[in-house]
């Protein structure tokens, strides 16, 4: 596949030029060429690998959206959030349009049009040339055409609110287009995924679908029913915080369409849960992309491009015995410093999620495990020591950003289930994620005396509020169930509020040891660390070395405060601005709202 996209991009070259000689009223010269390649499977297959090309881009999905898009949370912040600057201003809720970061020709907003134009193209093609029906090589060709192209508006959607809706091919008449509300594209790109989920095999169901780096049914389902809650929920329009009022997108309609397409997931038993949480991550991070399993669909990233692990992952200070790939490697972005304290001690989630400490600088390149402070935690989701290849880029990781997988189906189902059922209905869902979550010897209290207390509405969304932050955390998918859930500023607050207690030691986090102990392991590079669970403060021995638990570097206020920009309201900038160069460009069809 990562092999296969290169010669796609070559295709679709082609495809797209000739697209550009279109604005000028030239002669079509792609006709002939357009009906041999979308009536021909293989040819066709190239050019609908081609609309990936744009992920990858420098600084498209690879360089500049999945580093900063999602920060920050009440769960996840930019680990320099109170360092002046472009690069914080993205996660503090102070992005201006001129930002030195995205303010270029060749970012995101422009790649993800790149991808949709290729898209539009394929999808013209194949209905004009291919016959695309449900079991045939072109009609899947075709579910993946219009799964890719939901997939690039879903996210410029998340990112920018109202956004132009291009569902055709680019001509003279259409290079410039303001903005049409969200509540169009919304409506499309669900319909084009009801029609994708008809012709998508399920996992494995075909040589194309063994594959997380291509579409199957199960994540197109699962993707439309993510996007279901996403339309019906809150969110920033340009007159103000509310839910759509199109009927169409009403809780009662988009609730019902995402329970049926979970469940259809579900029932079908094409996907599941890894049976161990530590075990899924292993996989990731060793890039097993075999599907079946709890991954629906991962952005795919060729070994050297890429920055999965370059950004999140636990910090390397060097290159040492895990990665050549460069100084200061991982660690750009962290959990929130409460965020361990807050998962049961005995969640095996905590320990993959949160973890304390970076890799230091290597000596005859070992490197050792070192702690940090209280208020520097990192993702341990995503670790270059779990990697089977070892990274030689200096700039690129290769590793895929995971897009969706099975844990949000049954959460989804769950969520939808108790809205329009009962917390009696939801509950299944929620035990099924808490069960995998916790040892056999915990499940009668930690998951079904815990689930079966939840007898209200209220206390179930509740519950799942809170699942969703123990199952997620460091996949940047808080920013926008917060949004929906009308939640973000609240939740941004009482997240400073915790951090100001875990500070000081007080109130909910008063029994957090105020010193941890460590020795290193028989491996000498791993830490055995005593003290990180509440209420461990007896010394431990000769044998452990003291480390002050307490929150170092910027003042406590000053690094809590940078959560978001002190004097900006979150909820009046839920999205960023268009870049300027995008307006000046727009021939005066766009223009930003949100008071930017």
């Amino acid at each position: 596949m990562k092999h296969k996209i290169i010669i796609a991009g070559l295709i679709i070259t082609s495809l797209f030029t000739s697209c550009q000689e279109d604005f000028l009223e030239a002669p079509a010269q792609s006709t002939l060429d357009e009906s041999i390649i979308f009536s021909t499977a293989g040819l066709a297959e190239g050019a609908v690998d081609g609309i990936k090309v744009p992920f990858a881009e420098t600084n498209s999905y690879r360089g500049r959206f999945l580093p900063f898009y999602g920060l920050n949370t009440d769960i996840e912040w930019y680990n320099s959030s109170q360092t002046a600057g472009d690069a914080a201003d993205l996660c503090v809720y102070d992005a201006k349009a001129i930002n030195s970061q995205m303010n270029t020709t060749n970012n995101a907003w422009a790649m993800m049009y790149s991808g949709i134009e290729r898209a539009n193209i394929c999808i013209r093609g194949l209905r004009q040339y291919g016959d695309p029906r449900p079991g045939t090589d072109l009609g899947y060709l075709l579910g993946e055409a219009l799964t890719l192209r939901a997939i690039y508006y879903a996210d410029l959607i998340k990112a920018w609110g109202d956004v132009p809706a291009r569902f055709e091919p680019i001509n003279s008449a259409t290079i410039y287009l303001p903005k049409s509300s969200r509540d169009v594209v919304y409506k499309q790109i669900i319909q084009d995924l009801g029609e994708a989920s008809t012709l998508v095999p399920w996992p494995n169901e075909t040589t194309a679908t063994n594959s997380v780096e291509r579409i199957n049914k199960a994540f197109v389902k699962g993707f439309r029913a993510r996007l279901a809650l996403a339309a019906s929920g809150f969110q920033q329009y340009p007159d103000g915080i509310r839910r759509s009022t199109d009927p169409a997108l009403s809780v009662a309609a988009m609730y019902r369409l995402a329970l049926d397409e979970s469940r259809s997931v579900i029932a079908s038993g094409k996907a599941r849960l890894e049976p161990s949480f530590e075990t899924f991550w292993k996989k990731y991070n060793q890039e097993v992309t075999t599907a079946g399993g709890e991954s629906l669909w991962e952005l795919p990233f060729a070994d050297g491009r890429g920055r999965m692990l370059f950004s999140f992952a636990v910090r390397h200070t060097t290159n040492d015995q895990f990665h050549a790939n460069g100084a200061n490697r991982g660690g750009t972005a962290g959990p929130l410093p409460f965020v361990f304290y807050d998962y049961d001690q005995q969640d095996t989630r905590r320990d993959v999620t949160c973890v304390p400490y970076k890799y230091g600088t290597a000596v005859n390149n070992i490197a050792k495990q070192e702690l940090g402070a209280l208020n520097t935690w990192y993702f341990g989701k995503y670790r270059y020591e779990w990697m089977n290849r070892f990274v030689t880029s200096t700039n690129d990781d290769g590793v895929n950003k995971i897009y969706m997988r099975y844990a949000e189906v049954l959460l989804i189902a769950a969520e939808a289930a108790n809205e329009l059922e009962g917390p009696g209905a939801a509950a299944p869902y929620l035990k099924e994620i808490r069960r995998r979550a916790f040892p056999s010897a915990a499940q009668a209290v930690k998951v079904d005396a815990y689930v079966n207390a939840l007898t209200s509405k209220e206390t179930m969304f509740n519950a799942l509020v809170e699942e969703n932050k123990f199952e997620f955390t460091g996949e940047m998918e808080r920013k926008q169930a917060l949004i929906r859930w009308n939640m973000l500023k609240a939740k941004l607050d009482q997240a400073k509020q915790k951090m100001t207690s875990l500070a000081t030691h007080t109130g909910e986090y008063a029994d957090v040891p105020a010193t941890l102990y460590y020795k290193f392991k028989a491996d000498n590079v791993s830490l055995d660390i005593y003290g990180l669970n509440r209420g461990e403060t007896t010394n431990p021995g000769v044998a452990y070395t003291a480390f002050p638990w307490t929150w170092t570097g910027a003042a406590a206020d000053t690094k809590i405060n940078s959560l978001y920009k002190p004097g900006v309201n979150p909820d009046n900038r839920q999205f960023w601005p268009i870049w300027q160069v995008f307006i000046d460009g727009s021939n005066g069809q766009l223009v930003n709202d949100y008071n930017y």
